[in-house]
């Protein structure tokens, strides 16, 4: 059990009540968003980790025609891509539920800096997310918010929702070094965040990260300190 203040800690015991309470409680939140506005955004990470999840979420017996997907963060690839993150939430998510509309953050036919000023005034001008599903890497990094990346200390003290990050040299990337990912400005106007871990290594470095140090060293910790409901971190064996 972890105990502090800046986050809420649910611990599972297995991975299957893992898959059921994250789904259960991404169903509650559209639904009391839906009731409440009409209509509800969410934004999605890639990833084998989520993608059973998704899967449970796409049976809820929500409206969806009335809900917004878009994505946390994704690799400069064609959504088309089997390792873009577009294509992991088609295939677990969009492909099972009538979505109303899916945001792509890769848009065919323009530039990386393009697709991010796009994806920036599309956010601008949409309903701000009630929900955004995130995970974290060993080495600390959320969305596409790699320690030692070039880009990130821009991305960080960003004021728009999503930036550029070249994530040359960061081992974690693989093959994928350019990214656009959400920054901290775009995870504070999202009302609930979920950070999805699975085993002891991934506890033990947000461990780490719940103590001193910034977030250079270990970007998860740019959660800790956004305005609104504290992160709520969903744990399993």
């Amino acid at each position: 059990m972890i105990s502090d203040s800046r986050i809420e800690w649910i611990e599972h015991s297995d991975p299957e009540s893992w898959v059921h309470a994250v789904a259960t409680e991404m169903e509650t939140v559209l639904a009391q968003e839906l009731a409440t506005h009409g209509s509800a955004r969410m934004l999605l990470s890639g990833g084998t980790t989520p993608a059973p999840i998704y899967a449970q979420l796409a049976v809820a017996p929500l409206q969806w025609p009335k809900v917004t997907v878009g994505l946390a963060d994704e690799r400069w690839l064609s959504p088309q891509d089997s390792a873009s993150n577009a294509y992991l939430v088609r295939e677990s998510l969009l492909n099972l539920a009538e979505v109303g509309r899916f945001e792509p953050l890769v848009r065919e036919g323009l530039s990386l800096a393009e697709s991010v000023h796009a994806a920036n005034l599309e956010a601008e001008h949409a309903q701000d997310p009630c929900l955004v599903v995130l995970g974290m890497g060993n080495d600390g990094h959320t969305a596409s918010l790699f320690p030692g990346s070039v880009d990130l200390e821009r991305a960080l003290a960003s004021e728009q929702p999503y930036a550029a990050m070249d994530a040359t040299g960061c081992a974690v990337a693989g093959d994928w070094t350019r990214r656009i990912t959400l920054t901290p400005a775009g995870l504070a106007r999202t009302r609930r965040r979920l950070l999805l871990l699975r085993g002891a290594a991934k506890r033990e470095v947000l461990q780490r990260a719940l103590g001193e140090g910034d977030a250079r060293e270990l970007p998860i910790r740019v959660m800790f300190g956004l305005k609104g409901e504290p992160m709520r971190v969903h744990w399993c064996p």
